[in-house]
């Protein structure tokens, strides 16, 4: 029996047939069960940041687990400390001679974090933490994306993933996203958050307008909401920056949810609470059995270390825009966007055909919709892998419309 069957026959029908069985991959590279060699352009949809088999991530996890694997959360290891004092440096830096318990200027106190397993894990603990400011009203975005439980899924707009498992958790309001006048009318006083991604990933790379996440921050403080910024795919490097909004003073989120590209490869999600907010969540109020166990923060930790070691930020900056230029080069992409390497292509042909054509071509991409395409490759990416899909690119244009031509 085939892999493919073997997967039919054991595995719940949660995300169809699979595209390819893969066996191993090294850096921005993966091979199929058949030996066929791809230049992976998802990344695991923005979570291999430093791409497969990492000598970094290896050797760390290797050290963890040959030492300590999991101990819960009963008790403290000095990965999961020191995770979360490296994340509260990216999102509240402290000042010069601020001590360790300082305020940064957000209500007080600096930030607490949680540590969780996913994206979706870390948004369940901000909406419960949201639940305590004793509001219960939300405020999320037409296009968004926060995750498939039922509290995350509460927040995400898209009627198909929503409408089955109705009725959801909660009081939201969904509006544009973008519209500020929309923003001000939805916020009142008895809203408890605002959550908003800096970058729609799964809207095909949308991009907040200049000064809209200024705007929710001056709408939420001016009604007593909390503004929290969703983070999961755009932080950790993937848009040419730490963090692509939430290190902003001009925004100063209450509250950021992180996850991907965090881990490398491991399952790790963060809730950061900032200011008060991170005093909300007390005992009893939440908790996770393999949050924050030592091996992913060992993980965690090496991701940041080689980013910052090898300079990857500047590196996927430069790379996103070599990428950007070269694909709009060709006539039929009407749209390209976003920042770093997560990267939306509207393209006027079938976007599926395309993701097909790639794939025959020896690249893996996505398709967000009927007519777009989302590279989110891993920071490792290297300057021959992106000149060899830029060559190939006026190619997997060319197939998809042969067939689709073929079909009309």
């Amino acid at each position: 029996m085939s892999a493919r069957d073997r997967y039919s026959a054991s595995l719940m029908n949660t995300f169809g047939p699979p595209q390819l069985v893969l066996t191993r991959g090294k850096g921005a590279r993966v091979w199929d069960e058949d030996g066929n060699e791809y230049v992976d352009l998802l990344g695991g949809i923005a979570v291999n940041a430093l791409g497969h088999a990492h000598p970094a991530v290896v050797e760390a996890v290797t050290r963890q687990l040959s030492t300590l694997g999991h101990v819960s959360n009963f008790f403290a290891t000095d990965p999961q400390i020191t995770l979360a004092e490296r994340l509260l440096d990216l999102i509240a830096p402290r000042r010069v001679g601020e001590a360790a318990h300082q305020g940064s200027g957000r209500g007080g106190f600096r930030g607490k974090v949680f540590l969780a397993n996913s994206g979706t894990e870390a948004n369940e603990a901000a909406l419960k933490l949201t639940r305590l400011t004793g509001r219960t009203h939300l405020v999320a975005a037409e296009g968004s994306f926060h995750g498939r439980t039922m509290g995350a899924l509460a927040l995400t707009s898209k009627a198909a993933y929503r409408e089955p498992f109705e009725p959801l958790p909660g009081d939201v309001t969904f509006v544009p996203y973008g519209d500020p006048e929309a923003l001000r009318e939805a916020v009142t006083d008895r809203t408890a958050a605002v959550v908003l991604e800096p970058i729609q990933g799964e809207a095909g790379v949308v991009e907040a307008p200049m000064g809209y996440l200024e705007t929710a921050r001056t709408v939420t403080r001016d009604h007593g909401a909390l503004l929290w910024l969703d983070e999961v795919q755009t932080g950790i490097g993937r848009t040419g920056a730490w963090l692509a909004a939430a290190g902003d003073p001009d925004v100063a989120p209450d509250v950021v949810t992180l996850a991907k590209g965090l881990g490398g490869g491991l399952p790790i999600g963060a809730c950061v609470g900032l200011g008060a907010a991170g005093d909300l969540l007390q005992p009893g109020h939440h908790g996770t059995t393999f949050g924050g166990n030592p091996v992913a923060c060992a993980a965690a930790l090496a991701v940041l270390d080689t980013i910052d070691d090898d300079g990857l930020l500047e590196h996927a900056g430069v790379l996103g825009e070599r990428i950007r230029a070269g694909v709009a080069d060709d006539p039929r992409v009407t749209s390209v966007r976003g920042r770093g390497l997560l990267i939306g292509i509207d393209v006027a042909v079938d976007a599926p055909r395309v993701v097909s054509a790639a794939r025959t071509g020896g690249f893996i991409v996505n398709a967000t919709g009927p007519h777009t395409l989302r590279l989110a490759p891993p920071l490792v990416l290297g300057d021959d892998e992106v000149e060899q899909f830029l060559a190939a690119w006026p190619g997997m244009l060319d197939r998809a419309a042969d067939e689709q031509g073929a079909t009309a």
